[in-house]
């Protein structure tokens, strides 16, 4: 008997984690939705790469929806006047964009509700990430629950799941399960402000991130940085 696959949400922002993120959610044998969202990010080349490894992960679909969380601003990805830092800092960095990942898991939910998906992908990690607050395993639980409540397939007894695979991997960790799955990582772009190009700065934390990463894998970095 041939079973007919199920259908999932995938956040696919254009980075490593989300494209691994996607690749998990095709070996479970979802169909996947791929989900990216123009919020106003100054590093637009994600939305190309994202683009690019929807195709190459075999997503059913590939959506790009518009949010303006640049018109909120607070956040140095969305607001050119403040200053993308390329040094550790204590906290939560100015690169944290207020109420994102709720944003863009309620714009994931509410495709699921249309495709009649119960199941949602999104490649959030608390190990290796920059200690932002909807990165944590407590967000993902309270969305679910939100889920629940704020939908009409939850009121009527559907349980919508938020699965978050990576959250508790290092990054390197990431890469190898990505590697497994044939992700191609030179496609991905996760630098906060990769040119037009999409190359990487090298320098911010993401960047930062993303190369020690590939380091303590073991892996070559594709990566293309900027030159100099």
């Amino acid at each position: 008997m041939t079973l007919t696959p199920r259908d999932a949400v995938v956040l696919l922002s254009g980075g490593l984690d989300s494209a691994t993120a996607l690749a998990l959610a095709r070996e479970q044998g979802f169909r996947t939705h791929a989900l990216s969202v123009a919020y106003g990010q100054r590093h637009l080349a994600e939305l190309e790469a994202a683009r690019r490894i929807a195709a190459a992960l075999g997503a059913a679909e590939h959506r790009v929806m518009q949010v303006d969380l640049a018109g909120i601003g607070g956040s140095a990805l969305t607001d050119p006047a403040i200053a993308v830092p390329e040094a550790p800092a204590a906290g939560i960095p100015v690169t944290y964009v207020p109420a994102r990942n709720t944003m863009m898991l309620a714009l994931a939910l509410g495709w699921a509700e249309v495709l009649n998906a119960r199941d949602l992908f999104i490649g959030v990690n608390v190990l290796d990430s920059s200690g932002y607050p909807d990165c944590r395993p407590q967000f993902i639980a309270a969305f679910e629950g939100l889920a629940r409540l704020a939908t009409r397939a939850g009121v009527e007894g559907a349980h919508f799941k938020i699965h978050a695979p990576l959250i508790r991997l290092t990054k390197a960790q990431i890469i190898r399960e990505g590697l497994r799955l044939g992700v191609d990582y030179s496609q991905t772009v996760s630098c906060y402000q990769a040119d037009a190009q999409g190359r990487a700065c090298g320098r911010c934390d993401s960047c930062r991130l993303r190369r020690a990463g590939f380091a303590s894998a073991a892996v070559a970095d594709p990566t293309r940085y900027v030159p100099g």
